[in-house]
């Protein structure tokens, strides 16, 4: 009996590759004989190496090494001659990393992020110089500023009718005094204003051992105590549209620190005052305010759904431009 051979039904390529879950990309790349993307032809209208390199040398000569692409190209073909085309000269310049201008120009400088950090009182203050509106148009008296970071305190402030280097040293210098700074325990931070930056107040606290540092230009995000103060300031419902003289600018201002330092209760700091956190008065007013939650809680725990309630935690530290690092620890670490 002759033997009859049974030839199974042929499947197609769709129908495998769902068998056997593989994308059919995949089957039909894995057929090539080299994988990854085609290379690009090269074009028959291409310059050879050693033509490209005749252009370079000619962009080089003296009459051409200040010249536009532009002006070489017209100036060859006024003398009979054609190398190239414009654009191809560009290619060639922009290869060799020369298309910039040659030209010795004054370059921007790259300036760094200030990163600083503030773990108790008079470790770093920010500065600034705001304008109150005088009682005439473009009249303008100058408020000047100095805040400590950690505790939010105002150490020191000042009324001016104008913006001075010299009423800035003064007030840093009485401020130092008055906060009895030692060499090397302040950082002083500001902005990059004709005052911020003057020879006079640099020499100054360099004597004092303070060390200074500026924002970046144009970069309102590098010093926000100070622009978060100013704002508080003037987002006060009694603040006047004018103030009608030096004298009552200084009688407000004096009235609102006052009320800043001794009697805000400042979100930051788990609504403490800037007094309390400065003058090392926290942990008390902590343990006060912990002492009756508790109480609270013990006499009607059912109004409290979640967890006994807490007066709140000072933070350890405040950063100007924290680093992504530490902001990803301190993230976890809740």
């Amino acid at each position: 009996m002759e033997a009859v051979t049974v030839h199974a039904p042929e499947r197609g390529v769709r129908a495998v590759c769902r068998v056997l879950a593989v994308p059919r990309a995949t089957y039909y790349r894995t057929l090539r004989p080299w994988h990854g993307p085609k290379r690009r032809a090269l074009s028959q209208r291409a310059l050879t190496l050693l033509e490209r390199a005749a252009v370079l040398d000619v962009l080089h000569e003296s009459r051409f090494c200040e010249q536009a692409p532009a002006e070489v190209y017209a100036t060859l073909l006024d003398e009979g001659k054609y190398l190239c085309a414009e654009r191809t000269m560009y290619r060639i310049l922009a290869e060799n990393k020369e298309i910039r201008d040659r030209r010795d120009q004054l370059r921007h400088p790259s300036y760094a992020r200030p990163e600083l950090l503030a773990t108790s009182p008079n470790q770093l203050w920010s500065w600034d110089i705001t304008k109150l509106k005088g009682p005439e148009k473009w009249n303008h008296y100058h408020l000047y500023v100095v805040l400590d970071v950690y505790s939010r305190y105002v150490v020191g402030w000042m009324v001016a009718d104008r913006e001075s280097a010299t009423l800035a040293k003064k007030l840093m210098a009485e401020t130092c005094k008055r906060e009895g700074i030692e060499p090397g325990q302040l950082t002083i931070h500001a902005d990059r204003g004709s005052s911020m930056r003057s020879k006079c107040l640099a020499l100054m606290l360099a004597d004092l051992g303070v060390t200074k540092t500026h924002s970046r230009p144009h970069t309102s995000d590098d010093n926000p105590y100070s622009e978060s103060h100013f704002k508080t300031l003037k987002y006060r419902p009694d603040f006047p549209a004018r103030f009608g003289s030096l004298e009552d600018a200084r009688a407000f201002c004096k009235d609102f620190f006052d009320w800043y330092n001794l009697e805000h209760h400042h979100a930051a700091l788990a609504l403490l005052t800037p007094h309390d956190v400065h003058h090392g008065a926290a942990p008390e007013r902590l343990a006060r305010r912990a002492s009756v939650l508790a109480l609270a809680f013990a006499q009607h725990p059912q109004r409290f759904v979640r967890r006994a309630p807490h007066p709140g935690i000072l933070p350890a530290a405040a950063w100007i431009n924290q680093p992504r690092e530490a902001a990803s620890s301190a993230l976890s670490a809740q």
